[in-house]
């Protein structure tokens, strides 16, 4: 509710994700999730902005007023909370699996209730620069930290397939799916560079490694690519993205998901903490975490 009456009031879902600090490919999401579980349109979509339809406007209004209710309830109860009341702040990448969290997130909560999880999309650069800053306590990451300022641990390794058109996918793949070097001439869609430095150059020295010739896209500097603008991209024609094959994002009937033969590209996910870090919270978030590792 919080997310929807943030795209309403900032009328496009790219000030609503600055606004509440995550990802536009999340916060999209969230509404489409709302909108299933209402089995209602609530918003109407054009290249002008984002507009509430009656049954929109008539939620906004009961969303407001649950909110004020919410939000008094939360300041009524952290006054009962005393000194044990805390905070995890938690940084999470795109495209993370919807599975991952749901065990640590209940480990958290049975054995310290008093501790509210803050979760924030973040780049791993970006997640970097926090834990040092000492605004992250965990961090889920694209890259292995350097250094004994952090400690980390593997949590996700995720073999990477394709997506490509779907005339272009029955054209290319075997019965082991598509070969890395069958995609020579395609331009991958993918991240900006600065988001995760030491993957993305992994990335690229692989593709090139079989015969692709990388141009840039979206270019350096650049804000990520939603999920659903990497799949136009892909749709128009001459590129591919690479995704894990439990991809969370509906994936059109002209595009199809395909493995790649012998699994040249590996996404790997640490959980990492700052290494003085003694909060028994935070140990119990990652022990369950390992319980809960997709390798």
């Amino acid at each position: 509710m919080r997310a929807f009456v943030a795209v309403v009031e900032e009328g496009a879902v790219s000030a609503a994700a600055r606004r509440l600090h995550v990802s536009q490919q999340a916060l999209s999401q969230t509404i489409a999730a709302l909108e299933r579980q209402l089995d209602l349109q609530l918003l109407v979509r054009s290249s002008a902005g984002v507009q509430p339809t009656d049954a929109g406007v008539a939620l906004l209004a009961e969303a407001r007023a649950v909110l004020a209710r919410h939000d008094q309830a939360v300041a009524t109860m952290a006054r009962h909370a005393g000194a044990d009341h805390r905070e995890l702040r938690l940084g999470i990448p795109l495209e993370l699996p919807t599975d991952l969290l749901t065990r640590p997130l209940a480990a958290l909560a049975a054995a310290h209730p008093n501790t509210r999880v803050r979760p924030q999309h973040l780049s791993t650069a970006a997640q970097f620069a926090a834990l040092y800053a000492g605004e992250l306590d965990v961090g889920l990451v694209r890259e292995h930290p350097i250094g004994p300022e952090l400690d980390a641990y593997l949590v996700v390794s995720e073999p990477l397939g394709v997506l490509v058109t779907a005339d272009l996918a029955d054209a290319l793949a075997g019965p082991d799916g598509i070969r890395l070097d069958a995609l020579v001439g395609l331009d991958w869609v993918g991240y900006p560079r600065s988001g995760s430095p030491a993957l993305y150059d992994e990335i690229v020295a692989i593709l090139r490694s079989h015969g692709l010739e990388h141009r840039p896209t979206p270019p350096d500097g650049g804000a990520p690519m939603i999920g659903d603008v990497k799949l136009a991209a892909v749709a128009a024609g001459g590129a591919f993205t690479l995704a894990p094959p439990n991809w969370s994002q509906p994936i059109p009937d002209t595009l199809a998901w395909k493995p790649l033969v012998g699994h040249p590209i590996v996404r790997r996910t640490w959980a990492v903490w700052p290494s003085n870090s003694h909060r028994r919270d935070v140990g119990t978030f990652i022990a369950a975490l390992g319980d809960s590792q997709l390798i």
